[in-house]
């Protein structure tokens, strides 16, 4: 006949099988698999390095879009249909090229760039966090594509709609073309830069900062900071555009909390 003491002692030795596995598998995901003694000199070289590679791609970049600027310029008064644009000064036009070369060519070198961003803090990541980074990175690149084709689709149409049917009867629309590249691309990427929330939200939440319970607590904060992002980030002042990014805003935060409770946080 088997003793109390006898029982007790075999299901400790059950619960400790159990939790062996599970205590070397957080181990070996907490540890550094590339883990290599640097000095402070070959740390500060190898960004040396890191940041020239970007600076040459981004250089090449910008280099290629300013020869091949002027489809890129068409492409972007497309929304502003039935609209003049005027070169106001000597040279207007050349330097609105560099300006949409420079945006277009940081664009096109940013995979490059945030890769070599990764390859420079990948050796001091843990396996755990090494799990996070393809989703954040492919989640953050898709979230950002889908805030330039939102405001190019809605947000432009919408204030440049605004303010030409506003003064339809009154004035003749020639804008000058310094001032429209500087509103379309600023509300190109303040756009793309707010469908960053929900990444945000799940480094926080996958951290352990924030749960999705707070984050759904203070939703009248986030409708109220939605409104006042939406007022700051669109360089036009009509209510329409405010109210779609912001609109956007909320939808996103909302999105980003329920992502949250599905990763069980």
């Amino acid at each position: 006949m088997t003793s109390p003491s006898e029982v007790e002692t075999g299901q400790q030795d059950l619960d400790a099988n159990i939790q062996t596995p599970k205590l070397e598998e957080e181990t070996f995901l907490d540890e550094l698999p590339d883990e290599v003694e640097m000095s402070l000199f070959d740390h500060l070289e190898e960004l040396r390095q890191r940041i020239f590679y970007a600076l040459i791609a981004v250089v090449v970049s910008v280099i290629g879009c300013f020869f091949a600027v002027k489809p890129i310029v068409r492409l972007l008064e497309v929304p502003a249909q039935g609209v003049k644009f005027l070169q106001l000064a000597p040279g207007e036009y050349f330097f609105v090229s560099i300006k949409v070369a420079g945006y277009s060519g940081l664009l096109i070198a940013s995979p490059f760039v945030l890769y070599q961003i990764i390859q420079f803090v990948l050796p001091g990541l843990t396996r755990r966090e090494r799990r996070l980074i393809g989703p954040v990175v492919l989640g953050s690149s898709v979230l950002f594509v889908a805030g330039l084709i939102f405001a190019y689709l809605l947000l432009i149409p919408a204030a440049l709609n605004f303010f030409i049917n506003y003064g339809a009867d009154v004035v003749e629309q020639l804008w000058s073309i310094d001032r429209y590249f500087e509103f379309v691309l600023l509300l190109l990427f303040s756009t793309g830069l707010a469908f960053q929330i929900p990444i945000i939200q799940a480094l926080l939440g996958l951290l352990g900062i924030v749960s999705s319970a707070q984050m759904l607590s203070g939703w009248r904060y986030v409708i109220l900071a939605a409104v006042i992002l939406g007022a700051i980030l669109t360089p036009s002042t009509d209510p329409l555009t405010q109210s779609l990014l912001a609109g956007a805003v909320v939808g996103l935060y909302f999105g980003g909390s329920g992502l949250v409770k599905l990763l069980g946080r």
